[in-house]
């Protein structure tokens, strides 16, 4: 049997195994324990998994995973973010649409926090949604709006996918963080101008709170500002330090585990039950994501050794004669089908042994693809029928919010993240113009 062959029967082994609803590490090791053993033998397919283990052991930069994961936990259940939300409703809710600019706000300090999309997703349909609805904003808006926020979770740093990305693609997980910044920020400016834009075009989809509730005393306002502002104190220690080259990256995230710890406790919110959720949610998290990634290793090693990455770029380039821009985006668009049935994880580890190495063949840059990758997975997170986020939503969102007008909300924000995609893959330097920076000081 052909190289070739044997890939792409690992490939649709694995896919099928998914389909019929096996964990994803399961699926992906197990294709990859059972093609080494069959290719290699005993002795070889033994060395391939236990080089994998080894080396995600040996990984120091994977410290930061739980780190960063414990960090968010406690910042949320601490409602540390219900703060954040009480300072956008007070300083802009006397703009039309302003509560919804301030959710984006609430999003973009969320995902600094945290690096997950699934907690943003939570806060703002548990925070922000009610508030929005009892003050007459429009379904289909706030919908779209937390949904399209939410997105931002794994591409504002610190991304916990980023670090996963990293890993797999054997790049600096510092790179990656502040490569996603400025297109963070960018998408997270589109979103707002887009509200602004629908809101002065039609106020009453974002309509401005009464007078008697922006009537506050400037004294409670500075509070509230105070309040908010805590996450921002937060970040800021723990990325200062690390952007000046002070601290190392794990060092960096302790600083930040220990600085919202204790935050928690200085306001008098870090309760055992507190701690014990943190603690429980960061570790099934942590292992969740060990397993994924030594999984995805293992599956690695065995297509680097069939050399089927250089047998696919043969076929594409030499064979079929495409364009190494058409080859990429044939890449974006498969990520986008896999969105609609399985996770940004799950789509990483699936076809990271391919894509990764291919993009590196093909001239491009892997710190930039990352970037590519983050943003074209949250656009398949929201794309009909069965994006992962739709159904989220549905889940989070009260009786009166149908899943037709979940669907009906999210094409805006989708047109949105595809413009800042096309814009990035234009200009590269949006994403590597700050890491070239900070890393050449």
């Amino acid at each position: 049997m052909s190289y070739e062959l044997i890939a792409i029967l690992m490939f649709s082994t694995m896919m099928l195994m998914l389909l019929t609803g096996q964990r994803v590490f399961g699926a992906i090791g197990f294709v990859a324990v059972l093609a080494s053993l069959l290719l290699w033998g005993d002795r070889g397919g033994y060395d391939i998994g236990f080089a994998a283990a080894m080396k995600l052991m040996k990984w120091y930069p994977l410290l930061t995973l739980p780190m960063f994961i414990f960090m968010g936990y406690v910042l949320a259940e601490s409602k540390i973010a219900d703060d954040l939300y009480k300072m956008f409703h007070v300083w802009m809710g006397g703009l039309s649409g302003g509560l919804a600019i301030g959710t984006i706000g609430l999003m973009v300090l969320i995902s600094a926090m945290n690096g997950l999309s699934v907690a943003g997703m939570a806060i703002g349909a548990t925070i922000a949604l009610p508030e929005l609805l009892k003050r007459g904003y429009d379904k289909k808006m706030v919908t779209g709006v937390i949904q399209a926020g939410s997105s931002l979770g794994i591409l504002v740093p610190p991304s916990v996918v980023l670090v996963l990305y990293a890993m797999i693609a054997r790049q600096p997980v510092g790179q990656l963080w502040l490569a996603g910044i400025l297109p963070g920020l960018m998408m997270a400016g589109m979103f707002i101008l887009y509200i602004v834009i629908r809101c002065r075009i039609n106020p009453e989809l974002g309509p401005a709170l009464p007078k008697e509730e922006r009537d506050v005393p400037m004294a409670e306002k500075l509070r509230l500002l105070r309040a908010g502002m805590l996450p921002l104190v937060i970040f800021a220690a723990m990325m200062v330090p690390f952007v000046n080259g002070w601290t190392s990256l794990v060092e960096s995230s302790a600083i930040g585990a220990l600085t919202a710890f204790a935050a928690a406790v200085f306001k008098g919110r870090m309760t055992r039950e507190v701690f014990e959720v943190s603690v429980r949610s960061t570790l099934g998290i942590t292992c969740m994501f060990m397993w994924i990634i030594l999984a995805a290793l293992a599956f690695g090693a065995v297509f680097d050794g069939l050399g089927a990455v250089r047998a696919i770029e043969n076929l594409f380039t030499e064979r079929l004669g495409l364009n190494p821009w058409v080859i990429l985006i044939l890449m974006q668009l498969s990520f986008i089908v896999m969105g609609t049935f399985l996770d940004d994880t799950a789509m990483l580890v699936i076809v990271a042994p391919l894509y990764v190495p291919l993009v590196g063949e093909l001239g491009f840059d892997l710190i930039w693809y990352g970037v590519l990758y983050t943003i074209t997975t949250q656009i398949a997170y929201m794309t009909p029928p069965f994006g992962y986020n739709l159904f989220l939503m549905r889940a989070m969102a009260p009786p009166e919010i149908s899943l037709r007008d979940i669907y009906g909300s999210i094409l805006p924000f989708v047109l949105v993240m595809t413009l800042a995609l096309a814009t990035i893959m234009t200009f590269p330097q949006i994403a590597l113009w700050l890491p070239e920076y900070i890393y050449n000081k």
